[in-house]
């Protein structure tokens, strides 16, 4: 349980270098940066995130669990496989770069509009960034955690929760530690007018998530939900906007409760056809394929898998997800190379697509079954019919190569 709490703990740590977790790291770093002279002010920063981050994981790991114990097989990310949950959380981003671009503001100060606030809102809005942050991380698996959360799914309760905590106590200790000591703190730039701008160009990699999340929704859901999303993207837009215009009417003293009043049935109008996104869910799993980079690829199943060993062929098996970032960035530098295709097609071996882009309880019982808490995993089933070989969560091309030849007995 300790070695499994450390590995967590270290996972969570570098969890926050992750792609996935970059423009949520950009508005951490804002609220270092803002409290760089305000000791007071970047501890309670600190205490919200940190307090954002360890209740967020452990409703998501509560969850999780409950959900296991009455049957269900679900892992890591399990959250991202429901199209509602991808829609509003892309919403959700999109309010987030909109604010950071200035469209409207969270926790206005009322001495100025536009002012970068260390107020009264200072403590939710780092509270709710702590949330985003791990609710955007999930599609990333550091090193050292998979097997941590894999260990985790099958202890009693208790345990299992340690080993999440200690997942977010790392995942939040960077930001923390900084935030606490001040003596670390006095190395970051002093705030001024610059951080107006830095704030602004920060929405862009916020704008850049909800790119990703349009594009998960539309592999997840079709064009319909895609449609949705966008009018509902639209109307969130002009909602923000109007809101925004209310804010600054309201310290100019002019009139402002209509406008708050349009603004929250806007926000309805979103939030309400968002709701049909649920029926999306009823879809069989595994329906959608992901895309292979032009690998010819079969569709995995345990049946399938079963039925080709023995046949003197190697088997490699890709479980991937549209939303799982690492997934991703392994499919274009490494299984989609030219030196990956030509192993593949020099050993005969058998390449497999296991999609958990939706709900798949058959992909969720293999990571079970390897010790995998999440995405990615590429096991090698070898071509005499031994025990098969997981590969590493990040991928070379050379370890696919070598991988490859060891299973089919050939030469580099």
């Amino acid at each position: 349980m300790l070695t499994a709490m450390l590995a967590a703990f270290i996972g969570g740590i570098i969890l926050n270098f992750m792609p996935c977790v970059f423009p949520v790291i950009s508005l951490k770093a804002l609220g270092l940066l803002r409290h760089a002279d305000n000791a007071v002010g970047a501890r309670r920063e600190g205490l919200a995130f940190l307090l954002g981050v360890m209740v967020t994981m452990m409703l998501l790991a509560g969850v999780l669990l409950a959900a296991r114990a009455g049957g269900v097989a679900v892992g890591w990310g399990f959250q991202l496989q429901s199209p509602l949950v991808i829609a509003l959380l892309s919403l959700v981003i999109l309010a987030a770069a909109l604010n950071l671009l200035g469209v409207f503001e969270v926790g206005l100060s009322a001495q100025r509009v536009g002012a970068l606030d260390i107020g009264r809102g200072a403590f939710l809005r780092s509270a709710m960034t702590g949330a985003l942050a791990i609710v955007v991380a999930t599609p990333c698996a550091a090193p050292f955690m998979a097997s941590a959360i894999g260990y985790a799914l099958v202890q009693p309760p208790a345990t299992a929760l340690a080993v999440f905590f200690a997942l977010a106590l790392g995942f939040s200790a960077p930001f923390t530690l900084v935030s606490l000591f001040p003596a670390l703190a006095s190395l970051l730039p002093r705030p001024g007018g610059w951080m107006d701008i830095l704030k602004r160009a920060l929405a862009f990699p916020m704008f850049g998530a909800y790119a990703w999340l349009v594009w998960v929704l539309t592999q997840q859901a079709g064009s319909s939900a895609l449609a949705t999303l966008l009018a509902a993207s639209v109307v969130l837009s002009f909602a923000a906007w109007l809101y925004g215009i209310a804010q600054q009417r309201r310290f100019q003293g002019k009139g402002h409760k209509r406008l708050f009043a349009v603004t929250g049935l806007l926000a309805v109008a979103v939030i309400a056809p968002l709701v049909g996104l649920i029926q999306a869910d009823s879809v069989s799993p595994g329906a959608q394929t992901v895309a292979t980079a032009e690998t010819a690829a079969e569709k995995w199943t345990p049946q399938a898998v079963e039925a080709q060993r023995g046949h003197g062929k190697a088997i490699f098996v890709n479980f991937t997800a549209s939303w799982c970032i690492t997934c991703q960035v392994n499919e274009k530098t490494s299984l989609s190379t030219q030196a990956v295709k030509e192993a593949l097609a020099k050993t005969g071996t058998l390449y497999m697509v296991a999609d958990s882009t939706k709900f798949n309880p058959d992909v969720d019982d293999a990571l079970n079954q390897f010790g995998q808490g999440g995405l990615p995993l590429y096991v090698v089933y070898p071509a005499d019919g031994g025990p098969p070989k997981v590969l590493p969560q990040l991928l070379t091309p050379g370890i696919v190569v070598n991988a490859l030849n060891q299973a089919t007995g050939k030469k580099a």
